[in-house]
């Protein structure tokens, strides 16, 4: 408990998005949807032994909870606590009603307005901490700086998700919702890009413990696309009827035309980032936990391809889809092999914000 830290949740975020990213694939396959069920309920059960430790340490340890704060790189992770979240809830909707009946959609909205309000805080108190208290500088900048500020759009993804399975009048506010998140974030993450080309520019590549972080870019940009996306295809549904059914087809188009451009973005950091993973593998890297970072964002880069395949039918976003669906399950693999060889080993459980107290 005491050593536990927020990267953690990046498990539950590895673990939810190939679920969703299989059940988005276009080419369905026999046991898939057994398959992706088997993994939510392993991401539920993760996220609630995860924050069962968050709690114990923050009542056990309360002494500890100031380091973590201050740290500038386990208090980006606090980002990643909301962002884990919204695979569970996600999957709610989509597993829960066998288990839960009818009330699966209300519980999901319930978890989702929690998630929001947690999103919204972790991307303002984070932020606010590395103005006043942290310690950073230009050449230790990493992309870890996206995670506490990225939340709100992941949340905002998720309203895209629920929407169509609410009633009217909570759809409309949902999806009225998760565009206010959604401007909350993606200009706050291209601000942050647009440093890190600098930082990369001018000090070159971070330290091999941090190779991992060459691909979230990609995730701002994937999320953000995947977003528009979702909420412009469900907004003219919930709309329908109301004075705002004009504007909600525009936000339709608009959603497409919008999260193409942003697709078209990712594509040049998906490049850049398989250039740095293949450098960095070939001088040696040793594993830690910052690897599940490999798996989230190509997996919403995945679900934005996919989704542009729904919109549009143009096949080469299916097939580019699969590829990117086979190195996201290849990256999923090479993790929870090595995670798991960790656990058992013992040499995973370490705060790095306690090793200036001599722990």
């Amino acid at each position: 408990m005491r050593q536990f830290t927020p990267s953690w949740f990046a498990m539950t975020m590895g673990n939810g998005i190939v679920f969703l990213v299989l059940l988005a694939l276009p080419f369905k396959y026999r046991g898939l949807f057994a398959i992706a069920e088997a993994l939510w309920l392993l991401a539920s059960l993760l996220f609630v032994t995860f924050t069962v430790l968050v709690v114990a340490r923050l009542i056990w340890f309360p002494e500890t909870i100031r380091p973590l704060l201050d740290h500038p790189v386990q208090s980006m992770f606090l980002g990643a606590i909301p962002m884990g979240m919204v695979p569970v809830i996600n999957g709610l909707s989509i597993f829960g009603p066998p288990i839960f009946g009818a009330r699966a959609p209300g519980i999901a909205q319930a978890f989702w307005w929690f998630d929001a309000a947690l999103a919204v805080s972790v991307a303002c108190f984070v932020p606010f901490r590395m103005f006043s208290t942290q310690h950073h500088s230009a050449d230790q900048m990493t992309a870890v700086w996206l995670l506490p500020v990225v939340a709100p759009e992941v949340v905002a993804s998720s309203a895209g998700v629920l929407a169509p399975r609410l009633p009217r009048g909570a759809a409309q506010l949902m999806l009225g919702t998760g565009y206010l998140l959604w401007a909350i974030s993606i200009p706050l993450a291209f601000s942050i890009l647009t440093i890190m080309f600098m930082r990369l520019t001018l000090y070159k590549l971070p330290h091999g413990d941090l190779a991992a972080s060459s691909w979230l870019p990609l995730g701002p940009i994937g999320t953000g696309s995947l977003g528009l996306l979702l909420l412009g295809n469900a907004a003219p549904a919930a709309f329908a009827g109301s004075a705002l059914a004009p504007v909600a087809v525009v936000a339709r188009d608009a959603g497409l035309l919008g999260g193409l451009l942003l697709w078209g973005a990712g594509l040049w950091w998906l490049v850049i980032a398989v250039i740095m993973t293949v450098r960095y593998f070939l001088e040696g890297i040793t594993f830690n936990m910052g690897w599940w970072g490999f798996t989230f964002p190509i997996g919403v880069y995945a679900g934005s391809t996919f989704a542009l395949y729904g919109s549009t039918q143009f096949v080469v976003f299916a097939a580019f889809g699969t590829v990117l669906t086979c190195a996201l399950g290849g990256f999923w693999l090479l993790v929870v092999l090595h995670t798991v060889k960790g656990i058992w080993q013992g040499n995973l459980f370490h705060a790095p914000c306690l090793v200036k107290r001599g722990d």
